[in-house]
């Protein structure tokens, strides 16, 4: 089965790396291409220009298929729809964070994102052998624009209505995601909250639903996640938490360390850092915001959050960053994306 997904890209290995939004690294998107698995990189809040860069960079380290990834709007709150009272009470809920790396509280901004429009044009220009997308199902527009540059598309799903959206708007694949995968639940027709399957609940029975290739997501960090996964009829495996530990990836050591150090019970799904659920460790700053009770809608949380996250992350407070991993954070032993696209790739069939 792992035929159909590298007959269909044209890499070695069914084995995509997944795409991290905000916490990317060129050097490991470039490494698991090298290695012959897909590469990916997660362009979160990336402007055109800044795309563009980004994709030339990653071929300055190879010449071999890479996906982009998009998240697709979803009930996204503009800065039209915060009053400044409003804003006001989010931001001074928040203050203590901003105090304590030594930055001022922004002013609202104009805006929190850039148009998708406009990150769309880019990775036109830009190319890539795939762009994969989360929290939606990409308009016609958008296929017909990759189908015309030769640029496959994945959608990603959390449940089987979802990926039945996406095969019927003709994704080339589709990455099936379990509630045991790092960072955000990408759910678009229900709340993520209502949404929470399994991986290997959630594989056999989007296999069975479509006929397009099904990538598994979500509590694979080794060879017997692959087989698994190709047991339950995937035709390929992305993998997250166990890359992000490496010495290629852009964390810090404090968020490895997180990384190295968790337990099988020891991520929590919350809201509390973007204002949409994700999986990660919990930390002082996750439990602060908890307790406070005061949250932003997202994209505006995120926003917030996200400029005393950067220089927390700079100054390698772990207590006041986002610590994103998934429950298989235990098996992610490897120092080197060699390392562990080998053990991946010993768990794939034939």
């Amino acid at each position: 089965m792992g035929d159909a997904i590298t007959d269909l890209v044209g890499v070695d290995a069914p084995i995509v790396l997944g795409p991290f939004g905000g916490l990317s690294s060129v050097t490991l998107t470039a490494a698991v291409s090298e290695l012959g698995g897909l590469g990916s990189y997660g362009l979160y809040g990336y402007s055109g220009e800044r795309i563009l860069e980004t994709a030339a960079e990653i071929r300055d380290f190879t010449s071999k298929p890479f996906a982009l990834n998009l998240w697709l709007p979803l009930d996204e709150a503009q800065p039209s729809d915060i009053s400044p009272a409003d804003y006001a009470r989010y931001a001074k809920a928040l203050e203590p964070f901003f105090d304590e790396v030594g930055i001022e509280v922004p002013p609202q901004p104009a805006q929190y994102l850039p148009p998708l429009e406009e990150q769309l044009e880019a990775v036109w220009e830009a190319e890539p052998a795939v762009l994969s997308v989360v929290f939606g199902v990409p308009s016609a527009t958008t296929m017909k624009a990759a189908r015309a540059r030769g640029i496959l598309v994945v959608g990603t799903a959390t449940t089987v209505a979802e990926a039945r959206a996406l095969e019927a708007a003709g994704v080339d694949a589709i990455v099936a995601t379990g509630l045991e995968a790092a960072g955000h639940r990408v759910s678009f027709l229900r709340p993520a909250a209502e949404s929470l399957v399994g991986t290997f609940a959630l594989i056999p029975q989007v296999v069975d639903e479509v006929e397009v290739p099904v990538i598994a997501a979500g509590g694979v960090a080794d060879r017997r996640g692959v087989r698994a996964a190709f047991a339950l009829g995937a035709s390929g495996v992305q993998v997250g938490t166990a890359f992000l530990a490496t010495r290629e990836s852009a964390i810090n050591d404090a968020h490895r360390r997180a990384i190295r150090t968790a337990t099988d019970d020891g991520t929590v799904l919350t809201d509390a850092a973007s204002g949409r659920l994700a999986r990660g460790i919990p930390n002082r700053m996750i439990r602060a915001i908890e307790s406070s009770g005061v949250r932003a809608p997202f994209p505006v949380q995120n926003w917030l959050t996200g400029r005393f996250r950067a220089s927390a992350t700079a100054k390698e407070l772990g207590e006041l960053q986002s610590l994103w991993a998934g429950q298989t954070a235990r098996l992610a032993v490897h120092e080197t994306a060699r390392e562990v696209f080998e053990e991946l790739r010993a768990g794939l069939p034939g």
